[in-house]
């Protein structure tokens, strides 16, 4: 796996160079995408870390979002907005998202998300070593 990868799907530029220059700062490997489409496409022939979604974005919907994070069980998603509420995203955000995250990120909670998972990953690795 590769153990430090997080996709970002952000239509907000600015935004989205902030978000960027913070992982690649933590030795995150970043990797931009403009659609759940291209995510889905990426993530079934690499692995990846997390999946950091803008969900205020015109390209994700409730659907979308649902059918993404069950093909992926194995990866992590984050839906992010500027909305502390997305009662079009209930269904996704209680059963398939991972963590929400308010913008403008706070980068202590974000990162301390991204290390719970990565615990987790070393945790499920030593417990399939032989």
């Amino acid at each position: 796996m590769d153990e430090k990868k997080v996709i970002i799907l952000d239509t907000d530029e600015q935004h989205c160079k902030a978000l960027c220059t913070l992982l690649e700062a933590k030795r995150y490997q970043v990797v931009l995408m403009r659609s759940l489409d291209s995510i889905q496409e990426y993530i079934q022939k690499r692995t990846c870390l997390a999946v950091i979604l803008d969900v205020d974005s015109a390209s994700v919907d409730n659907r979308g979002l649902r059918q993404i994070t069950v093909d992926n069980p194995e990866v992590y998603f984050f839906a992010m907005s500027r909305h502390s509420y997305n009662p079009e995203f209930k269904e996704s955000i209680c059963y398939h998202i991972y963590a929400c995250l308010n913008k403008p990120i706070d980068q202590d909670e974000m990162f301390y998300w991204l290390k719970c998972i990565e615990e987790n990953h070393a945790v499920s690795d030593n417990q399939t070593a032989p």
